[in-house]
Parts: structure tokens; sequence; C-alpha cells
């Protein structure tokens, strides 16, 4: 599938007493990252049981200085052929059990600017460590500039000793001789040349990272080496993945930006590294990601609202470029996703095309878009079993469409379900207030409610000859 250079007799004569350099020169740096981790080991981590300590002591030296057999690409979706990569590990202790996330990220030299190790610090800051327990972040410096590598090994671990320990840290790098050529290759979309090789390899790059990861964690979620987290951003994807239970899905997004807060089952990730090594020239990679979700049958974009990642980064890793994106969706404290409990929804009001009622209860970025509603329609949510709510909040309209709200209605919540000439529905109601604006947001429900809730309303109490989108409605439950 990919040619290699093959190496003649005398290169491989010149190879061997290159790699003796290296190797001094790899043993060096190994002393001192060793040196550099025990210097921060008491100082910083408080966290780091003592077998960790003694998990270092006798297998650091040989994971830092070896490079070692890890994984290889299996025979998977009737691909074929095998790539084996041998990874180097430049900062790891071996991972004693696998995590329920993985963060991954791949990074180069840029001409201008380093945010690799701020991105890494806001991963760190922005967990707690219950949360800390349950990651792994596994870091690929991509630069086949040696010098560069080793000084960024050098600020990882001087920094970040502690989380090395711990294995929450790992840092690798795959070999250029894994590379399929990067020149002369095909020119879609009119790039210049040089911008066909860099996203050429930054697919490989990706690839690389991917088959590494595998079988590190349940999830794997990809960021790119410019970004800030949201606070506890762990705890929401988790609630996410638990309120989906039961659901087919490939991808879930987390930021609407390039190749950021991209999750995956890790089971799909052999798939997809082998995927973007079949089109690594074709286009770039956050391209490739849609058609990798088409193929494995998610139709439509699953994206989340609000963004668990920003884009921090100005300067581009491609020629040092300004990229000045941002993601006007993320949130950086902390939010409460809503539970949103299973439940029917139905209404009288006359739908628009595809935009459901459904849509309006999801925490996907969907909503309900109906036509002019009429005084004493209702737009009903009926609980499988019955629950107690802290909090509801509902918004109707969108930026775009400003005028599309609830001009004039009402929230209520019901007991006692039964079938109605109207739909399934409650025998009786308890109104908990008016709409303002469009939008409804109670605090402490269950304090002014005196029984469990099977059923909520949202009741139109004046014609209106706008159409209305109901956005979002959100629901937290005692």
């Amino acid at each position: 599938m990919f040619k290699f250079h093959q190496m003649k007799p005398i290169f491989e004569i010149l190879d061997k007493m290159r790699c003796l350099r290296k190797r001094s020169a790899v043993s060096f740096l190994g002393v001192l990252v060793i040196f550099l981790l025990f210097m921060n080991l008491y100082i910083e981590d408080t966290y780091v049981l003592e077998g960790d300590k003694q998990l270092l002591r006798e297998t650091s030296i040989h994971q830092l200085n070896s490079e070692r057999y890890v994984h290889t690409f299996k025979d998977l979706s009737n691909f074929s052929g095998a790539i084996n990569v041998t990874y180097r590990y430049l900062a790891a202790t071996p991972l004693q059990r696998k995590r329920y996330l993985t963060i991954g990220l791949s990074s180069v030299k840029r001409k201008k600017g380093n945010y690799l190790l701020e991105t890494i610090k806001s991963i760190f800051e922005q967990s707690s460590y219950e949360e800390l327990k349950e990651i792994s972040v596994v870091v690929h410096l991509a630069d086949f500039n040696s010098s560069w590598r080793e000084v960024m090994v050098q600020d990882i671990t001087q920094k970040f000793a502690h989380h090395i320990i711990a294995g929450r840290l790992m840092v690798i790098h795959a070999p250029e001789e894994y590379y399929p050529i990067l020149d002369g290759l095909k020119r879609n979309y009119n790039d210049p040349e040089d911008r066909v090789k860099f996203r050429s390899k930054q697919n490989v790059d990706y690839a690389f990272l991917l088959n590494f990861c595998a079988n590190t964690s349940d999830y794997y979620v990809m960021l790119e080496d410019d970004v800030r987290c949201s606070k506890n951003f762990l705890t929401a994807i988790k609630k996410v993945i638990t309120s989906l239970e039961g659901t087919y899905w490939v991808t879930l997004e987390f930021s609407k930006l390039g190749y950021i807060g991209k999750l995956y089952h890790s089971h799909d990730l052999p798939r997809l590294a082998h995927f973007l090594l079949m089109f690594y020239q074709e286009m770039p990679c956050d391209w490739l990601l849609t058609h990798f979700r088409g193929l494995l049958a998610q139709k439509n974009v699953i994206r989340f609202k609000p963004s668990l990642f920003q884009h921090m980064g100005y300067y581009s890793s491609y020629k040092g470029t300004e990229n000045k994106l941002k993601d006007d969706d993320f949130e950086e404290e902390s939010f409460d996703i809503p539970d949103n409990p299973p439940a029917s929804l139905y209404t009288n009001m006359n739908v628009f095309e595809n935009y459901e009622a459904s849509k309006a209860y999801s925490s996907v970025d969907e909503y309900f878009w109906g036509k002019p509603p009429s005084s004493g329609d209702v737009f009903v949510i009926v609980f499988e079993s019955p629950i107690i709510i802290s909090k509801v909040k509902v918004a109707t309209g969108t930026d775009d469409r400003q005028n599309d709200i609830l001009h004039h209605g009402a929230l209520d919540v019901g007991e006692k379900v039964m079938p109605s000439k109207k739909g399934i529905q409650c025998v009786t109601y308890l109104r908990l207030g008016e709409f303002k604006n469009g939008n409804f947001e109670m605090s402490e429900v269950n304090q002014k409610v005196p029984f469990d809730i099977h059923c909520m309303r949202i009741y139109v109490t004046k014609t209106q000859k706008e159409w209305l989108i109901i956005r979002s409605i959100s629901i937290w439950t005692s």
C-alpha cells in the first residue's frame, strides 16, 4: 500500500554508525530525564504511591533509552497488509491498567509559538484528582528534528514528572523510516506542494498516534497541541456517553473546530488509523473524518454544546501563519450537563419537515421547528418513570431566527398519565410559570411541586404569527 525507502548495503553500514552516535546521545538524555523526574517527584506530586516510584526505579532506564516493538496494524474490515511500527518511548512508565479515556496529541516544531506545554497543563489542571485516575495522555512528538524533540522531552519531564511517574502521561515518537514518501504527492484542491506535504504528513502522524492508543482505554479523544480545556471535561464526557447508552455512534464532537474534541470508541482506532494511512495524501485529516464517520453509517454530526475544548494558538503549525479561529460555543468554567431522563415527546403543532419534537430534548445541536402555534397547542414530555426535578430550563428561538420564539406560553408539570384524544397526557397539571422573552428557567422545582412528576408540557397561551423553534429542553433530576 505504501512505498518506503529501500536502503542499499552501503547506506546500512552508514546508518549503523549513525545509530551508535545517536544512542550515546540518547543515553545522556535518558540520564538527564531520570534526574529531572526525581527532582520533581518529591516537590510536586502528592498523589503518586510508593509502588509507582519503585516501578519507575526498576523500569525507567530501559523504557527511556530503548526502542520497543509496541503495536502493529491488524487486518480489520477486510483491509490487508500489516504495518509494523517500532515506537520510541521518550518519556513513559508502563501503563498498569486500562483507563476510561485516552487523550491524544500530536505535535511538531512551529516556526512561531509553542503551545504544547500549556495544552498539557490545561488537561491536568482542569481535571480533579478523581478524574486524573481515569485518564491517560499520549503525546506524539512527530517532528523529525531530534534536537527539538530532546528539548521538548526535557521541558515536559521537568514540568510534568509526577504525571509521567503515575502513568498519566506518555511521550512517544514514530521514527521517520516508517513514513511513506512525502515528496511529489498529488496536489488535490490546487494546494501548493508544501501544503500537500504538511497535511499528508499530519495524517500519518495522527495514524501512528491512533494506532499506539488503541488498547490504552475504553474511549479516545483527539486534541490538537494548542488547546485549552473546560473544567471537569471528563465528567461532562462521561455524562454524555452514559446518556447515549444503547444508541449507535461513531464520533462524538465536543468542539466544532478542526481535529479538536473528536471522541471515538477505542475499538475503532485501528480502523481509523488504517483509513488515514490509506488516504493520507488525498485531503486534510478533518475532512477524512467526515468520510470515516459516514462509511461507518453515522449519517449526521453529533456535536454537543457548550464545547469542552477551545483553540488557543495564534500561529499555525503550517508556516507559522496566523490562525485566529475560536469556538464561540466554548465555556471554560464547569457546567452541568442536564440529565434529561428517558421520555416520549408529543405535540399537536404542525411540525416543519424533519424538525420533530424529540430534537428539542437532545443535547445534540438540533431543535424542534413548528409552524405558527395557536392558543391551546401543547408540547408534551412523558417520562418513562416518575421523576423529581431539581432544575428545568427551556430555550426557544436561535441566533439566526430570533423571532421564532414562544411569545406567549407557560410551563406545566403533571401526574397520573392516561391516553386522551390529544395523545398521552397527565390527568392534572400544576403551572410552574410563564415564559419570558422566549425562555423559561427555574431552580429548586422539587420544593415547589408536592408530587413525583410524570409529565411536563409547554402550553401556548396565545396564538402567534411567527413560527416556533424549541431549541432545547434541559432537565436536572434530584
